[in-house]
């Protein structure tokens, strides 16, 4: 009769289940660890004053690139939670006023709910993660062997979904942008009118493509961050 594979053994059943629930964790952490990385990794902005430069922002807006910089470090401040009220005066279409309407408070209160959830999401999910492995180890389970597994397997599942969401993307990215919102958002707030909204001058679509792209080269290096340190504890239980 052929032998199973301990990796399906009733005993290691529940051992394994775990390392896949702290794999699986550990790939949604990085996740939104990613888009931090991206949108704030930066101090200076420098990615940002690159898109407004590459868009031309400046010229639909009739403001200085510095004056628009300065607009992008107070909204993100903002959206990090260290500004109460997104309002700033600045001198922008030839007059000096609020560069931000009512419409974008409302709009930029519910993405920083959003932004700052995300944090919290993935901090739990980190320490969630950590806690399972703990418990793989204190248990005297074969992490090493099942850890590297779980990990292959989760990215497994994550590749099919990237894939697809990647096909989308490319097909139709703003038909995805749009799904997008109406997921996340439960009014129409984020539909703005170019002739009337700064806002939505100074980060044009193109500005929200680049950004997905960067977020996601960055969520692969992660990935593969990962991966070279799952090969490192599957040389260790070789030993």
């Amino acid at each position: 009769m052929r032998k199973r594979s301990r990796i399906f053994d009733g005993r290691t059943v529940l051992p394994m289940t775990a390392a896949s629930f702290a794999m699986v964790l550990l790939i949604m952490s990085m996740l939104l660890t990613s888009f931090q990385a991206v949108i704030y990794g930066d101090p200076d902005y420098r990615f940002y004053e690159k898109e407004y430069e590459k868009y031309k922002v400046t010229e639909p807006l009739a403001m200085e690139l510095e004056d628009v910089m300065e607009v992008t470090g107070y909204m993100m401040d903002y959206l990090i939670g260290r500004e109460e009220e997104l309002s700033i005066v600045t001198d922008v279409d030839g007059q000096t006023q609020d560069f931000f309407n009512e419409q974008d408070r409302f709009h930029m209160a519910d993405v920083r709910n959003l932004f700052l959830g995300g944090l919290k999401l993935r901090n739990l999910c980190a320490a969630a993660a950590f806690l399972l492995v703990m418990g793989l180890i204190i248990a005297k389970t074969d992490w090493k062997r099942l850890l590297p597994r779980a990990y292959l397997w989760a990215l497994g599942i994550l590749l099919v979904v990237i894939l697809l969401l990647a096909a989308a993307f490319s097909i139709d990215f703003t038909r995805c942008f749009t799904i997008f919102h109406e997921i996340f958002f439960t009014n129409d707030l984020w539909m703005f009118n170019p002739s009337e909204d700064y806002m939505i001058r100074m980060l044009p679509e193109g500005f929200f493509f680049d950004m997905v792209v960067r977020i996601g080269m960055t969520f692969v290096g992660m990935l593969l961050a990962a991966g070279g340190l799952m090969f490192a504890v599957i040389r260790m239980s070789r030993r």
